[in-house]
């Protein structure tokens, strides 16, 4: 029997010994599917941690409007008249408002 010869021997007598390695090479797919094709792949896990540090943000942004809310709130039970007459400019009938804008 007549032993075919192999078209891409050339092309791969040019490739260098260490790349030829069958465990390299299985190597470089399995980072490239971890890379690039895997369910959790590089670009996922940096959009989640983006995502998780806008969400810290915003917590850290909420806390604060709760602790804001918590104060207004307890003006509000202090002093309820004067809580409606700077925010609803509410007034007695005998009395003119005189509404300053600071610019």
């Amino acid at each position: 029997m007549a032993k075919r010869k192999n078209p891409f021997q050339p092309l791969l007598e040019r490739i260098p010994a260490p790349a030829r390695n069958r465990y390299f090479m299985v190597s470089i797919l399995f980072l490239a599917w971890m890379v690039f094709f895997d369910k959790h792949d590089i670009l996922t896990q940096f959009k989640l941690q983006s995502s998780q540090e806008r969400l810290k943000e915003d917590k850290a942004y909420y806390e604060k409007k709760i602790e804001e809310a918590k104060a207004d709130k307890l003006d509000i039970e202090r002093d309820k008249e004067k809580f409606a007459r700077e925010h609803y400019y509410m007034h007695k009938d005998d009395e003119d408002i005189f509404i300053f804008v600071e610019e």
